[in-house]
């Protein structure tokens, strides 16, 4: 239990998610989104503004699509940074460039607020059940002074260093996440075209060398017809692997492996699947490959 009055802005998809698993436990939230519907659905109550939020919260939460997103609901006119105060934490669980963290991170440190990037794992389904991973990065002593806080909606949180280290981490686990997803569909594209019993294909996977978190949690459904709607969209795994792009070149590092996933889910967006799950790159890549579908219309699903 905390007795800090916590804020949050942005509540769809993860956020709003998020914000009913800390309601959930007994705890008042309140809330900001330009789309209102997403408040009382999460079951928070409603702010006026960034500006109202911020001077009716002790630790403010963030959970937007982008660093371009952050930055001005940071910097507006009435944003959150005019509207902190002393003492105040504000926690960005976002996927945002470690560059704009940091800057973010520094001005609200000039007016004596603490900032944390968490960056978050587990997709919609863990965020519903209350059960994210949190990398965070900080102020170590922040981090502990809140985990009061993010244990509301995370089972596990991990200190990864200075500002910008959780968010730096975030993008290296989302991109191994998104050559993982955009591989295996182009395999199961392949099995399917190949005649292949694909339940069995999963399960050889599964125990073979092949096996990953794409194996494991997600085909399993999406060949009975179950994409597991709710998840990140292909726009922001696009987003999220051309960031993962930007940041190995600050860092001078080779990006051999960034130009697969950057295709697959580029081609998904080309193709119609923007907002739709992530997981439907699949069918972007079967649409080109003869109009695949690994679930036929019709099948039962298990």
């Amino acid at each position: 239990m905390t007795d800090k009055r916590i804020g949050f802005i942005g509540l769809g998809n993860m956020g709003g998610r998020m914000t009913g698993s800390i309601v959930r436990t007994g705890h008042e939230v309140i809330g900001y989104d330009a789309k209102t519907d997403n408040i009382a659905a999460a079951g928070a109550v409603a702010a006026d503004s960034v500006a109202d939020l911020a001077a009716r919260t002790d630790v403010v939460l963030l959970s937007l699509p982008d660093s371009k997103v952050v930055e001005a609901v940071v910097y507006g006119d009435t944003g959150l940074l005019a509207s902190s105060r002393s003492g105040q934490v504000v926690v960005d669980l976002s996927t945002s460039s470690p560059e704009s963290t940091r800057r973010i991170a520094e001005d609200f440190a000039a007016r004596g607020v603490s900032y944390l990037d968490a960056g978050i794992s587990g997709g919609a389904a863990l965020a519903e059940k209350g059960q994210l991973t949190l990398m965070v990065g900080g102020d170590s002593d922040v981090l502990d002074s809140v985990r009061d806080v993010l244990d509301l909606f995370s089972r596990d949180v991990f200190y990864t260093g200075e500002s910008g280290a959780g968010h730096t981490t975030k993008l290296l686990n989302n991109f191994l996440n998104a050559v993982a997803l955009s591989a295996t569909a182009e395999v199961m594209v392949a099995a399917k075209k190949a005649g292949l019993d694909l339940a069995t294909v999963l399960e050889v996977f599964n125990k073979s060398s092949g096996v990953n978190f794409a194996t494991l949690n997600r085909f399993p459904k999406i060949i009975t017809g179950d994409y597991l709607k709710g998840g990140l969209t292909n726009t922001l795994m696009l987003k999220d692997v051309t960031l993962y792009a930007d940041l190995l070149g600050r860092l001078g590092v080779a990006s051999l492996n960034s130009a697969g996933p950057m295709a697959s889910f580029g081609l998904a967006r080309a193709l119609g699947y923007a907002d739709e799950i992530s997981n439907t790159v699949v069918d972007a890549i079967g649409d080109i490959s003869g109009g695949v579908r690994l679930h036929e219309a019709g099948e039962s699903k298990s």
